[in-house]
């Protein structure tokens, strides 16, 4: 049984092979329940001591998603992603940068009234 915050099958077979493969010989928790109480966490936003435990323990879910961090297998999950997407024409890259400027009234600063600096206050100005 799917759960509302797991990946459907369609979505693991797209991000199984970008999974780094387990060197070690010992026998560890699936990477599909370990990604699934990932995207738990992350979905519903608790910490990982209060993931549910049908995902593991709760460090084995961090353990491997700082590796998975450190090792850029999000990244490389990020870009097949946008690729698949872009290919299908679901991605509309145009960007638009908005360089507006608003100034604060003088008042709003905190100017001496009259617009005259005293001579000690040159050093004090905001960096």
């Amino acid at each position: 049984m799917i759960r509302r915050h797991e990946l459907s099958d369609a979505e693991w077979e797209f991000v199984r092979p970008l999974l780094p493969e387990s060197v070690w010989g010992r026998k560890r928790l699936d990477d599909r329940t370990v990604l699934n109480g990932i995207v738990w966490k992350f979905r519903t936003g608790t910490a990982w001591r209060d993931v549910p435990e049908r995902y593991g323990p709760w460090h084995t879910l961090h353990t491997r998603f700082r590796r998975w961090a450190l090792d850029g297998t999000f990244e490389r999950m990020l870009r097949a992603a946008q690729a698949r997407a872009d290919a299908a024409g679901d991605i509309d890259w145009l960007v638009s940068v908005d360089s507006t400027v608003v100034r604060a009234h003088q008042h709003a600063a905190g100017a001496r009234k009259g617009g005259s600096a005293a001579p000690d206050s040159a050093g004090r100005e905001a960096a």
